[in-house]
Parts: C-alpha cells; structure tokens; sequence
C-alpha cells in the first residue's frame, strides 16, 4: 500500500514507440532528395519555428512567370569539398529573426526531407550558415507531427564515417562546383 502523502514512483522508458513518429536527438543525419543531397546533419531545434539550410550564391530567376532560385549548397560541416547547385521554386519570402537576433529576408522553398524510415515535405528558408556549426537547422514546423525528440540524445538514426560519406558522395557525382 502507498503512503497518501508519497507520490507513487513510476517506472519510465527510455524509447518512445509511436508508429508514425520518428525518434531523434539534437542533431540527425538527413538527406533532402529532391535537392539532391544525400546527407546533411542537421542540429534540431525546437526553439525555431523555421527550417533553414545553409546556401550560397543564391541567385532569383522567373521560369514561365514563377520565381524561382537557385542555390549552391556545400552540405557537410568543416569541409568545401562536395557542393550541390541547386534550384527550386519560391513559395515564400519571410523576414526571419536568426540567431543573433536580426532580422533578414529569406526565400523559402519546399522540399522532401528524409529522416530514419521516414520521409516528408518541409519548407526552409535558404541562408548564409557559414558561421553556424550545422548547415541545416530543423525547426519545429518541420517536426511538428513527424517526429519526437529527446534533446539529451544524438543521432538516433544512424551515423556516418568519413569513408561512407566520401562513398555516398562520390556515388552521387558530388565535387567542387561553383556557378558559372
């Protein structure tokens, strides 16, 4: 029998199994499909309300009266190696507040994230990340109904070594490439 005045200790999970949900921590390894990027390893931020991914030399085109940009990627941390130009239309320019505070226009674009057994369609704005640790940024519209995240964990869907990266990139016919 339980003493009234004690609370009942119950025993807790460590995993959460929900049958649509993917379980993440802080930061995951991701691939963007459409985008041609096989993998990005994005810090996970629930304070965010926007996705956002690194890119550079963004350049705005109209295509049969739809904007549209394009954007060169150089998805893996501490390195320029391996670059991805990309283009994709506009569904939006918001002003977003970054990490310092300050506030800046941004083109967002929407394309398919896969993160673990799953995959889904996200917006993320497009900006300059260099002085960030992570390229990608996943804020909690993107998470919200695909994901839980135990913030005291990493990379709960797998990791990559240098070796399978290089594999995974050459593989996908990724080298320094710049605009011309």
């Amino acid at each position: 029998m339980t003493h009234p005045h004690k609370p009942v200790k119950k025993k807790l999970t460590a995993s959460v199994k929900h049958p649509s949900k993917v379980l993440i921590g802080w930061q995951e390894w991701c691939a963007l499909p459409k985008l041609h990027i096989p993998a990005i390893k994005a810090k996970i931020d629930t304070g965010a309300k926007t996705s956002a991914l690194h890119a550079s030399d963004i350049r705005p085109f109209h295509r049969h009266g739809e904007l549209f940009v394009h954007f060169l990627v150089h998805p893996l941390q501490h390195t320029e190696k391996y670059a991805q130009v990309c283009t994709a239309p506009v569904v939006d320019q918001r002003t977003v507040k970054n990490s310092g505070g300050h506030k800046e226009l941004r083109y967002v674009v929407t394309t398919t994230i896969a993160l673990g057994e799953m995959t889904w369609t996200l917006e993320i704005s497009l900006t300059n990340r260099d002085p960030m640790v992570f390229r990608m940024l996943l804020g909690r519209d993107a998470l919200k109904g695909h994901s839980i995240v135990d913030p005291g964990k990493i990379l709960c869907q797998g990791k990559f070594n240098a070796r399978q990266l290089r594999l995974l990139y050459t593989h996908h016919g990724h080298k320094d490439s710049h605009f011309t």
